[in-house]
């Protein structure tokens, strides 16, 4: 079954265990989650959470490897580009590509996957400092950075279309809190393409960790609860095409797996 958007809050139906009773009493002085657990409530037994997005902002953050293979300058800062709320689906749910991209006749037509580790943030603020990042995260979960790069290469305001298409933002299977996780600079994440693996790496091997990334970011947009920031993805990119099924995986998270679709008309 696939997931709704309730209140703001991204749900699934009972594949997965449900939230613990204890899960949610812990974290009854975050606003965000005695909200959620009414919504829980509302919703229903064996929902289970993938994303309380509020704004996407997404951070770029190349991985070494990537830029070492490609013979990539490593940049002094975060790359950044929104993600917009339209992207977001949950496990199982189709990546569609839009059938109006025909229409530009590109000789060729490319849309991307891209593995990636999101973290949801638990507390806004401005100007956070590195060393106090950490305070401001609710936990994380893995992401489908899908990405069409012709509009991305040649759209002059940049990035944002080839960014935001409809459904190209996959995220779940489900939040692990920040105390549950471990060290999140030290997670192996995986991408497999039809069952093949194409992607294959560790947090370790980012440019900028995430405390960087969380202190940039909220240097130059004020970071609200249940933001969510995505890291950046290892070398292996490659296109999707409908029939494909793409599969990330990130050690303590689990599997995030959608299949890709072509967009049917009328």
């Amino acid at each position: 079954m696939g997931s709704n958007l309730h209140r703001n809050v991204i749900f699934r139906n009972a594949t997965v265990p449900p939230i613990p009773t204890s899960y949610i009493e812990e974290s009854r002085e975050w606003k965000l989650w005695q909200r959620l657990k009414s919504d829980c409530l509302d919703a229903g037994n064996g929902c289970d959470v993938l994303a309380i997005p509020h704004n996407s902002n997404i951070s770029g953050g190349l991985m070494f490897e990537t830029a070492r293979v490609a013979n990539k300058e490593i940049p002094s800062e975060p790359v950044l580009f929104p993600k917009t709320l339209n992207t977001l689906i949950g496990p199982d749910e189709p990546i569609i590509i839009p059938s109006f991209l025909a229409e530009y006749g590109f000789r060729t037509c490319r849309t991307d996957y891209e593995a990636e580790l999101a973290l949801i943030i638990s507390k806004g603020g401005k100007n956070i400092q590195v060393d106090q990042a950490y305070n401001h995260i609710l936990g994380f979960t893995c992401f489908n950075d899908v990405s069409q790069r012709n509009f991305q290469k040649h759209d002059k305001s940049g990035w944002y279309r080839g960014k935001s298409l409809d459904t190209f933002g996959p995220i779940g299977p489900k939040i692990v809190l920040l105390e549950e996780i471990g060290d999140p600079q030290n997670l192996n994440i995986q991408c497999r393409l039809n069952g093949e693996v194409v992607q294959e790496s560790n947090t370790k091997h980012m440019i900028f960790s995430i405390s960087e990334m969380i202190a940039y970011i909220s240097k130059n947009f004020t970071l609200e609860e249940g933001d969510v920031i995505v890291t950046g993805t290892p070398s292996g990119v490659g296109p999707l095409v409908p029939g494909d099924v793409v599969e990330v995986e990130i050690e303590k998270i689990g599997v995030l797996k959608n299949a890709v679709q072509a967009e049917v008309n009328g």
